[in-house]
C-alpha cells in the first residue's frame, strides 16, 4: 500500500486550499493493467470533470472535494452507470463555470473508485487515472460538461537504451536525496519509491506526488515521449532538491538563534504566568503589539514604542502606573505618524470649490492656488503658515474648512481664544497626574493623517499667566524651519508637523507678539461691501437659514432690494454674521405662521415687510447731510465693523478771560487730539497764505466737535478734515458738496497716507459721496480695488494741505468775514 496525498484546492466554488487526509490505493506497475478500453461512442461524448489546480496522471489515485452542482451531477450519473469520465485541469482556477477555452486540452480518462460523504456535509471522491486523452471539443454543457476526446499513446524508449536507464537511476538518486532532506515526513513516499519496479510508472508516480506547480505537472502530462518526460521530471526534481537543501541549510544555520528565541519564549511564558497569577492575562500587551505592526512610522519611533511596551509588561495591572503607561502607548498608536492623505492637484476643481463656498476673498484663494501649484511641481514643499486677518464675520474660520475639502485633506479647528496655559500647546509631562498631549497632537490623532488643515482660531486672543506663555510655545509650531521636529512634552519624541497646513485667524494684529507674527504670512481680509453681502446672502445665508428653520428651498424669496434694506437698516458690520441672524429671525417668524396653519404668510419678502418682522430700524443710514454751514466737513473713518463717514464741526467764539483757545469734544483719543492741535498750529503758521488775519487767533476761541460723542474715536486720519474745517470756519467759505476726505497731516503741511481705504470708500458710496480727497500715496490702494467698487466716485490725490484747501473750499463765503 502507498500513500497518495497532496494539499489540493477545493474543487467547488471557493477555490481555497483544503488539506485532504491521505488515502491508500494498490500500486499498479503500469496503467495498461487497467481496463481502459473505450468505445468510439464513449470517446465522442465523454463526461468531463474540470479540476482546480490539480493534475491527474494515469495509474494514479487522487482524492478531490466536490463543490460545484455540475460536478456533483456528473459524479452521481457516473456512479449510477459505472462509466468512465474525462478529467482535465482548469487554466484559471477562479472560473466557476469553465468552457473549452478555460480548460487544458490534455487530460486523463478516469474511473470513480469511491465516493465519501463526510460529517461536514462535504463530498469527497477518489479518482483512478486510466489513460491520457486530448479534449477536442465540448459537445454538451448541461447538466454537466461532455466532450469529444481522443486517446493519446506514449512513445517508449527501447529496453537497450542505456541513456534512459542512467537517467532513471539519476532520478532515483535525486529523489532520495531530496526526501532525505525533508526528514521524517517523507518516509512513506521514500518507501513507495523503493518498491516501484516499472520506470514508466515511476515517472508518473513522482510527477503526481512531488509538490510541483500545476503548470509543471500539466507540461509533463502533455509530453507523450517517455524519455523526454523523464528529462523534464529530472529537471523539476533537481530544482526542487536545491530548494529543499537550501531550506535545510538555513534551518541548520539558524538553529542556534532559534534556541535563543526558545529561551526567550520560555522566559516570556513565565512572565505571562506570573502576570496571570497577579490578575493580568497579558492581552493588553499583545493587542498593542498587533496594532503596532500596522503603523507606518520611523525606526526610531518603533524602538521607542518597544522600550515603553517592555515597561508596561513589567508593571502590575493593579498599579496606578499601569493605566498611565497604557494610555501613553495607546496615544502613540493613535497618532498618524507617516500616514498622509493624497492632495488634490486638480487646480480647476480646487478653484471651483473655493468660489462655490465663498464669495470674494480673492487674495486668499490666489494664495492657496499658488501653494498647490508649487506643491504639484515640487512635491516636497513645506506647508506655509497663513494668518487670515480681518474683522469678525467675514468667513475666516469657515474658509479653512473649504480649503481642506478643496485640497482633499482632513480638517481640524483649535480655538485659542482665552488660552493661557503653555501645556495646552506642548502637552504635560507624564510625571504629572492627569497628563495629556497638547491640542496639536490631539487634533492629529482625530484627523488620522499627518498633513491635515488645522485652523488656529483667534490667535490674537491668546493670554498668558504664571503657567507660561502659549504664544511662545506656538513659535515652534508655526516655524516651518523648526516644526519638522516638534517636541510634545507628553509624547516625548519628535514629531513632523512640516506637512500640516496651519491657518491662523485674527481680528487684531496689534495683540500678536512680533516673533509669532513674523513666522506667519498675513493675508488681510477686508469687510464686504453691500453688493457682496447681497450675493453672499442670496447664495449661502438664505438657503442655509431656510433649511435650518424647516422651510423648503426657495419657498421664501428675498429680492435684492430687501436684502439691501436689511444690510443698511438692521446691521452694522464688516462681515455677514449679524446679517445671517436677522435673516434667521425673519424666517423663524414665517415658520411660526406656517406651523400655525396661517395660509397667507408672505412668500416674497419686500422692504416694506421688514418692520413687521424685524421691528423698527436699528441704524440710520450714512446719508450725506450737506455742507450748508462753514466749518462742517465730511471725513472718512475706519472701524472694526467697516468704514463710516464722520462729520467734523468747528466754530469760533469770542475769547474770554479764561484764556482757553482750543476745545475738543466728541470722546476723542490722544492721537486725534494731537491732530487737532497740529491743524490749528499749521493754520496759525500759514494764516497769510489762507487769507486769515493772525489777530483772530488771539480774540477767538476754537471749538472742534465730532458728533456721536458716545462713540470713542481715535487715529490720525482725520487730520486733513480738521484743517479744512478750521480754514472754512475762519474764512467762512463753504466746502464742496458731496465731498469727503481722509489723510494724516504734518506741521510741514504734508498729507500722509492712511489705511482702511477700501472700507472708507464703501462707506462713502453708501452715503452718496461722489468726490474723495486722498494722499497721492494712497493711489496704490485704489489700484488694488475692483473697478465695480469705484464706480461713481472721483478721486483727487493731494500732496500738501494747500492742495486740499484749494480744491475743497468754494470761493464764495457763507457770511461776512469775522470781525476783529
Amino acid at each position: 500500500m502507498i500513500d497518495f496525498f497532496n494539499d489540493i484546492d477545493n474543487e467547488g466554488g471557493d477555490g481555497m486550499a483544503t488539506h485532504v487526509m491521505p488515502i491508500f490505493a494498490e500500486v499498479h506497475n503500469s496503467p495498461a493493467d487497467s481496463d481502459n478500453q473505450l468505445s468510439a461512442e464513449q470517446l465522442a461524448n465523454l463526461p468531463i470533470l474540470p479540476l482546480r489546480n490539480m493534475v491527474l496522471f494515469p495509474g494514479m489515485a487522487l482524492p478531490i472535494v466536490i463543490g460545484r452542482d455540475k460536478s456533483m451531477a456528473l459524479v452521481k450519473e457516473a456512479m449510477r452507470s459505472k462509466s468512465h469520465i474525462g478529467v482535465v485541469c482548469q487554466v484559471n482556477s477562479k472560473v466557476d463555470d469553465p468552457q473549452l477555452g478555460d480548460l487544458y486540452r490534455v487530460g486523463v480518462v478516469a474511473d470513480i473508485i469511491k465516493v465519501l460523504e463526510l460529517p461536514d456535509n462535504s463530498t469527497n471522491v477518489i479518482l483512478q487515472g486510466l489513460a491520457v486523452m486530448s479534449l477536442d471539443a465540448i459537445t454538451q454543457t448541461e447538466p454537466y460538461l461532455r466532450g469529444h476526446v481522443t486517446k493519446l499513446d506514449d512513445t517508449h524508449p527501447k529496453k537497450s537504451d542505456k541513456e534512459f536507464n542512467v537517467l532513471m537511476q539519476s532520478i532515483k538518486e535525486v529523489t532520495f536525496h531530496m526526501l532525505g532532506n525533508m526528514g521524517n515526513s517523507a518516509q512513506e513516499l521514500s518507501f513507495a519509491v523503493k518498491n516501484i519496479d516499472s520506470p514508466f510508472y515511476m515517472i508518473d508516480f513522482l510527477a503526481s506526488n512531488v509538490p510541483f506547480e500545476p503548470r509543471q505537472k500539466q507540461l509533463m502530462l502533455e509530453e507523450r515521449d517517455v524519455k523526454k518526460r523523464a528529462y523534464m521530471l529530472y529537471s523539476f526534481l533537481t530544482r526542487e532538491d536545491q530548494l529543499v537543501e537550501l531550506k535545510a541549510n538555513i534551518t541548520s544555520r539558524t538553529r542556534e538563534d532559534l534556541s535563543q528565541q526558545q529561551r526567550e519564549v520560555f522566559l516570556q511564558q513565565q512572565i505571562r504566568t506570573i502576570q496571570e497569577e497577579l490578575g493580568n492575562d497579558g492581552n493588553d500587551s499583545a493587542k498593542l503589539k498587533e496594532r503596532a505592526k500596522t503603523k507606518k512610522w520611523s525606526d526610531k519611533a518603533q524602538q521607542w514604542f518597544d522600550k515603553e511596551l517592555k515597561k508596561l509588561e513589567r508593571l502590575n495591572p493593579q498599579s496606578p502606573d499601569y493605566s498611565v503607561q497604557y494610555s501613553y502607548l495607546d496615544t502613540l498608536l493613535n497618532l498618524p505618524w507617516e500616514n498622509y492623505s493624497k492632495d488634490n492637484f486638480n487646480l480647476k476643481r480646487v478653484e471651483a470649490k473655493l468660489n462655490r463656498d465663498h464669495y470674494g476673498l480673492e487674495k486668499v484663494k490666489d494664495r492657496i492656488l499658488e501653494h498647490l501649484s508649487v506643491l504639484k511641481l515640487r512635491g516636497d514643499l513645506k506647508a506655509p503658515i497663513l494668518c487670515l486677518y480681518g474683522p469678525p464675520g467675514v468667513g475666516k474660520t469657515s474658509l479653512g474648512r473649504s480649503i481642506a475639502e478643496a485640497l482633499n485633506r482632513k480638517y481640524a479647528r483649535i480655538s485659542l481664544g482665552g488660552l493661557h496655559d503653555e501645556a495646552e500647546i506642548r502637552g504635560h509631562r507624564r510625571t504629572y497626574i492627569g497628563a495629556m498631549p497638547g491640542r496639536i497632537m490631539e487634533a492629529l490623532g482625530k484627523c488620522e493623517t499627518s498633513n491635515p488643515v488645522i485652523v488656529l482660531d483667534e490667535i490674537d486672543k491668546v493670554g498668558q499667566d504664571f503657567k507660561g506663555d502659549p504664544a511662545s510655545a506656538l513659535l515652534e509650531v508655526l516655524d516651518p524651519e523648526q516644526n519638522s521636529h516638534f517636541h510634545d512634552n507628553y509624547i516625548d519624541i519628535d514629531y513632523d508637523l512640516s506637512k500640516v497646513l496651519f491657518i491662523a485667524t485674527a481680528n487684531n494684529l496689534q495683540t500678536i507678539s512680533q516673533p509669532l507674527l513674523d513666522r506667519m504670512e498675513v493675508i488681510e481680509i477686508n469687510g464686504y461691501i453691500a453688493e457682496e453681502k447681497i450675493e453672499i446672502a442670496r447664495r449661502h445665508l438664505v438657503p442655509k437659514q431656510l433649511e435650518e428653520n424647516g422651510l423648503e428651498p426657495r419657498e421664501i424669496k428675498f429680492p435684492k432690494e430687501t436684502l439691501a434694506a436689511i444690510i443698511e437698516k438692521y446691521t452694522r458690520e464688516s462681515g455677514v454674521r449679524e446679517l445671517e441672524k436677522k435673516i434667521g429671525k425673519l424666517l423663524r417668524k414665517i415658520a411660526r405662521l406656517k406651523a400655525q396653519g396661517e395660509a397667507d404668510y408672505p412668500t416674497t419678502i419686500l422692504p416694506k415687510d421688514l418692520k413687521g418682522f424685524l421691528g423698527a430700524e436699528e441704524y440710520h443710514s450714512d446719508n450725506y447731510e450737506g455742507n450748508d454751514f462753514a466749518g462742517v466737513v465730511t471725513g472718512l473713518a475706519w472701524t472694526a465693523v467697516g468704514g463710516e463717514i464722520l462729520y467734523i464741526e468747528s466754530s469760533l467764539s469770542r475769547a474770554g478771560k479764561s484764556g482757553e483757545k482750543l476745545t475738543l469734544t466728541g470722546n476723542l483719543g490722544d492721537v486725534m487730539k494731537e491732530s487737532a492741535v497740529i491743524a490749528l498750529e499749521y493754520i496759525k503758521a500759514h494764516s497769510q497764505q489762507f487769507g486769515i488775519d493772525y489777530q483772530l487767533f488771539d480774540k477767538y476761541n476754537v471749538h472742534i466737535h465730532v458728533p456721536e460723542g458716545a462713540i470713542p474715536k481715535d487715529g490720525p486720519s482725520a487730520g486733513v478734515t480738521m484743517v479744512t474745517s478750521l480754514v472754512s470756519s475762519f474764512t467762512q467759505r463753504k466746502v464742496r458738496g458731496r465731498l469727503a476726505m481722509t489723510g494724516e497731516i504734518t506741521l510741514r503741511g504734508k498729507v500722509l497716507p492712511v489705511g482702511g481705504i477700501k472700507e472708507k470708500i464703501l462707506a462713502a458710496k453708501r452715503a452718496g459721496i461722489t468726490d474723495i480727497v486722498l494722499c497721492k500715496e494712497n493711489k496704490r490702494d485704489i489700484d488694488e480695488i475692483k473697478e465695480m467698487y469705484l464706480k461713481g466716485l472721483t478721486f483727487h490725490y493731494v500732496d500738501t494741505i494747500k492742495d486740499v484747501i484749494d480744491y475743497a473750499l468754494l470761493p464764495e463765503k457763507v457770511n461776512d468775514a469775522i470781525a476783529l
